[in-house]
């Protein structure tokens, strides 16, 4: 079922005048850190609880699935090994942040009976977007060839927060994914190019052509796409945007506005086992 968004809230987007910004005002059209006041102490709750975490639950750590440093990913196992799978991408806006920081996100699904697997990516500067988005499948068919000798081996539901979302959306076709849930996402990053953002990224004209899902056709297979309600402007309507690109082209998939959340607290509804994107998840499997 699609949803019908025409009674979507949709704030002012900076985007629409774009032309007649500062540098300094669109990147802060991009910057959460900055617009959540009490981010700095959102992440390092995060990061502490994590820390905790990861060591205790049942799990394979740190297992290669490619060839560069960051190309490791971690097992979460449920006591069957046909339970569905989380498969959770990270964010940091493809330049920060690593898969040990987002263990904390285990327990929500768990709680349900799921495994998850978090595998980490390379980061700009040192690689490009190109080779960025080129490590999520990569990811796939490691664990479609692995997954099960390591006690993983039902459906996949893919899901990612940010810069993660937008890799979601991007591997969405894989063949062991069996539906997506993007949260938060960048999907255009023709703007991204025009703020402090691209120092790092340095996309090219190629890069916002093919790797914004926003530009590309729509995969058919169901994409649940989330938001919070007091999150910038420009990462909600990339989200309505391209929720209403995809319902256009009558591809699965519900828009999921979260009430009151930021960018960094809308991860709680992943983290806890009655959250709304945790139910979200398991509708996925519907």
């Amino acid at each position: 079922m699609v949803n019908n968004t025409s009674s979507t809230h949709r704030p002012f987007d900076p985007r629409s005048k774009w032309a007649e910004l500062s540098q300094a005002e669109r990147s802060a059209a991009y910057d959460n850190n900055a617009a959540v006041k009490n981010s700095p102490a959102l992440i390092a709750e995060r990061n502490e609880a994590s820390s905790r975490l990861r060591g205790t639950l049942k799990s394979h750590l740190d297992l290669p699935y490619g060839e560069r440093a960051n190309n490791k990913i971690d097992l979460y196992l449920a006591a069957k090994p046909d339970a569905p799978c989380l498969m959770f991408v990270h964010g940091g806006y493809w330049q920060r942040n690593s898969r040990e920081l987002f263990a904390m996100l285990v327990e929500g699904v768990a709680a349900h009976g799921w495994s998850v697997a978090i595998p980490g990516y390379s980061l700009a500067p040192e690689v490009s977007l190109t080779d960025i988005v080129a490590e999520i499948p990569r990811a796939l068919d490691w664990l479609a060839a692995h997954g099960e000798s390591y006690g993983i081996a039902g459906p996949v539901v893919l899901s990612g927060w940010s810069a993660g979302a937008h890799l979601v959306a991007m591997a969405l076709d894989h063949p062991r994914v069996h539906a997506g849930l993007a949260i938060s996402g960048v999907y255009d990053l023709a703007p991204i190019r025009d703020t402090g953002l691209n120092n790092a990224l340095k996309l090219t004209d190629e890069e916002i052509a093919t790797l914004s899902p926003l530009r590309l056709p729509v995969t058919p297979k169901r994409l649940d796409i989330a938001y919070g309600s007091n999150e910038l402007p420009a990462l909600v309507m990339d989200s309505i945007n391209l929720h209403e690109k995809r319902a256009t082209a009558q591809a699965p998939g519900k828009l999921i506005p979260v009430a009151g959340a930021d960018h960094f607290t809308i991860l709680e509804a992943l983290r806890r086992p009655d959250g709304v994107l945790v139910e979200a998840a398991l509708r996925l499997l519907d």
